[in-house]
């Protein structure tokens, strides 16, 4: 019973991390979530930060803001351990404003975006202590307008379509 309640708290901890971002857009309240010596790598691009200063920096400067007004999360699945939570999700959203941390140097493309994405947070007692954060980089390509599937075997928000909607046709790649 109190393995099943530190597994509750632990899904509650991440679940207020995530809404200091998202709902509160409040980098103060994000890093009072974590550790004092957190590590935050969105691993695609190689964003993020070490240190609660660099951390809290990229989140006040680059993350926070730059989230769309109609972003949505959309949750698939979470798994708990003694000190970590994995949680697939998908992400969407209008690319209306400069995502540096997940398109440096690039403009807004005005696109929608249905990205999966799956973090791996740790924590340390009742703080996180690191987010490793992993999505498809060509995928999100495709769907601003920056690469071309054509002959290549990337696709775009049809990996989101796949997890959300269970018509949605598999090994279209194959041919």
């Amino acid at each position: 019973m109190e393995h099943d309640r530190h597994l509750s708290q632990l899904s509650a901890l991440f679940d207020r991390h995530i809404a200091t971002e998202f709902v509160q857009k409040d980098a103060t309240e994000t890093i009072a979530t974590m550790t004092d010596d957190p590590v935050l790598c969105h691993v695609p691009v190689m964003t993020g930060g070490r240190g609660k200063m660099e951390v809290e920096n990229f989140y006040r400067r680059h993350f926070i803001p730059a989230w769309p007004d109609d972003v949505e999360i959309l949750p698939l699945s979470r798994t708990i351990q003694d000190d970590r939570v994995v949680d697939e999700f998908v992400v969407k959203f209008t690319h209306t404003r400069v995502m540096d941390f997940w398109l440096p140097g690039v403009a807004p493309s005005g696109r929608v975006v249905a990205l999966p994405h799956v973090v791996v947070m740790g924590f340390d007692g009742d703080k996180v202590s690191y987010e490793h954060v992993y999505w498809d980089q060509a995928s999100l390509l495709v769907q601003v307008g920056l690469l071309d599937p054509t002959g290549l075997p990337v696709t775009g928000a049809d990996q989101a379509a796949v997890l959300t909607d269970p018509s949605a046709p598999l090994n279209e790649l194959l041919g």
